[in-house]
């Protein structure tokens, strides 16, 4: 079986989570929206502080504050940040001397996730569209690069990491929940577009 294109997947990603961004719920076989983040360790204030509509696209496979401390002041980026609800955690570690970017593959999400940092008051935050395969910032632009769920979806790993790398200020860390391999995948399954956008 021949492999899938790199552009026919990054086109089954994006059409996927435009879906996505209305609502989490059906698309995934795992706990999504409140009851996802509420599963996978997250502050329940933060999210009870929250209306049900912004949390109702979050789909994280695990929770990247649970890897280790990120301080009051520190400049994050969220990748595949998704509807922005760990931009809004996030927001909430750093207060206002630190600043929280987000990037997503569709404007859509994106525009979600600009309504969802509107609607918790998040105002060191901003959001662009893009692909993680060629982030739009500086390098050594960032404390912390935090991503859930996003890394895995990219057909060009080797380019995320040198790209989270490169904008990361050396010392600075990646914190990031994926899903990872244990064995190779059936040749039908690693070639299915739509496995590739889970």
């Amino acid at each position: 079986m021949p492999e899938v294109d790199p552009a026919a997947i990054r086109d089954a990603v994006r059409k996927k989570y435009v879906k996505v961004a209305e609502s989490a719920e059906g698309n995934f076989m795992y706990a999504t929206g409140r009851q996802g983040a509420l599963r996978l360790g997250y502050d329940p204030a933060i999210i009870a502080s929250l209306p049900d509509d912004a949390l109702s696209s979050f789909c994280g496979v695990g929770n990247p504050f649970a890897l280790g401390p990120i301080n009051g002041g520190e400049r994050v980026l969220d990748v595949g940040c998704g509807a922005g609800f760990d931009m809004i955690v996030a927001s909430r570690i750093v207060g206002g001397t630190g600043n929280v970017r987000g990037i997503d593959l569709t404007p859509e999400m994106a525009e979600r996730a600009w309504a969802n940092l509107r609607r918790a008051d998040v105002t060191n935050g901003d959001v662009q569209v893009s692909g993680v395969e060629s982030i739009p910032y500086r390098d050594a632009s960032f404390d912390v690069v935090i991503s859930n769920g996003v890394i895995n979806l990219s057909p060009a790993k080797e380019e995320v990491f040198n790209e989270i790398y490169r904008v990361l200020r050396p010392g600075g860390r990646l914190q990031f929940a994926d899903i990872v391999l244990n064995e190779a995948l059936p040749a039908d399954v690693a070639n299915s577009l739509e496995a590739w956008s889970q």
